[in-house]
């Protein structure tokens, strides 16, 4: 069987490990937690990098920090995890759910200003597949009507918009670290902060409400509780996988890059005999080879295509199901009459093919050929 993912040791992991917990420390804010957030600084801009221990906890900090509160909206796309909106949703937000393009899955940005109104607090973009959204777009509109933007750079790591590193335009932004993203610690997430102002209760929030990272800074001589907040920093043993994988991220890009290209090479010919459609790239984003996907023409044919590439010992999966169509929102608000087409397109027709760094050029190519089959 070619599994749809399988976790990557670059080499370093366990050796870190063991130098983490030989130094008799194991718990967050240690040395390689600092090592990882001076390397998202300094690489990637970020006026401050905070370690979590999900892309979730992220989210929720950043949910935290914009003060949302009760009857708040926040605009977001339907076609995402249920993080992306889950964690607006716990402190009382109404979420507005917008489109994806007819192209990409990615948020239509041309309609967010339809969706604005008076208690609109927050944007959240996704960079699906780490490609980013439209941010000038985005940027444009928040910034005529006050509104933050977090940035869900939950799959975009090491991807650029117009030169730009996603996760340094928003106000704030989360990535992941979990097992199938590009750089893993098997679960764990980054805060990045681009406003100044935020950073000092977003190290409160982190430490449970307290102010002890000023405290072991020597800035206070003792530290209380502040402000809300809960246990969102990981362990050392998190940090050191992290950093050993941060220091091969080149060589796992440029390998997952590689893969990618052979599967679009492949798969070119049944997309132009109009088969099936493969991934966009807008010309002002790059491409962290996150994932390849490709969208069928419909459900059944989709459905039809995973079960023989099982058959085939090949595993590949769908990926979200539109939010706006889900039970937790027909219960909370009853069924909606609003179309999302583009979403709802993607729910049911885009497929994702396996992609790992240790996935072999050969299996690129028999898995192509595999998909070739069930078209002919």
């Amino acid at each position: 069987m070619i599994p749809f993912n399988k976790p990557y040791l670059s080499g370093k992991e366990l050796t870190y490990i063991k130098q983490a917990v030989e130094s008799g420390k194991i718990s967050g804010d240690g040395h390689f937690t600092k090592l990882c957030h001076t390397y998202f600084e300094q690489k990637y801009g970020f006026k401050k990098a905070l370690l979590t221990t999900s892309c979730t906890d992220a989210l929720e900090m950043a949910a935290l920090l914009l003060n949302i509160q009760p009857g708040d909206e926040v605009i977001a796309p339907s076609y995402t995890f249920v993080s992306t909106v889950n964690a607006f949703v716990l402190r009382g937000a109404k979420i507005v759910f917008c489109d994806s393009q007819a192209g990409h899955p990615n948020m239509d940005a041309g309609k967010i200003r339809t969706l604005i109104t008076k208690k609109t607090k927050a944007i959240v973009p996704v960079h699906y597949a780490g490609m980013a959204c439209d941010m000038d777009e985005i940027m444009s509109v928040a910034n005529e009507h006050g509104i933050f933007v977090v940035e869900d750079a939950a799959q975009a790591i090491d991807s650029y918009y117009k030169g730009k590193p996603l996760g340094s335009i928003g106000h704030l932004a989360a990535f992941s670290f979990h097992e199938t993203k590009n750089i893993i610690s098997g679960e764990g997430g980054l805060l990045a902060i681009n406003d100044d102002k935020f950073i000092e209760r977003a190290e409160i929030i982190r430490e449970k409400g307290t102010n002890r990272s000023k405290f072991f800074r020597g800035e206070v001589d003792k530290y209380g509780w502040v402000d809300i907040g809960s246990s969102f920093l990981p362990s050392e043993i998190i940090a050191a996988f992290l950093y050993a994988q941060l220091e091969s991220l080149d060589r796992i890009q440029e390998k997952r890059i590689s893969l990618w290209n052979l599967y679009n090479k492949n798969l070119a010919l049944i997309e132009n005999k109009g088969f099936v459609k493969l991934p966009h790239v807008p010309d002002y984003a790059t491409n962290n080879a996150h994932m390849f996907y490709i969208v069928c023409n419909n459900l059944n044919e989709r459905t039809g295509l995973i079960n023989h590439l099982k058959a085939n010992d090949m595993l590949a999966v769908f990926h979200y199901l539109s939010l706006h169509k889900s039970p937790y929102q027909e219960k909370m608000y009853g069924k909606n009459d609003i179309e999302l087409i583009n979403s709802d397109t993607f729910t049911d027709c885009l497929v994702r093919l396996p992609l790992y760094y240790e996935l072999t050029p050969e299996e690129v190519n028999l898995i192509c050929k595999t998909v070739e089959q069930y078209y002919h």
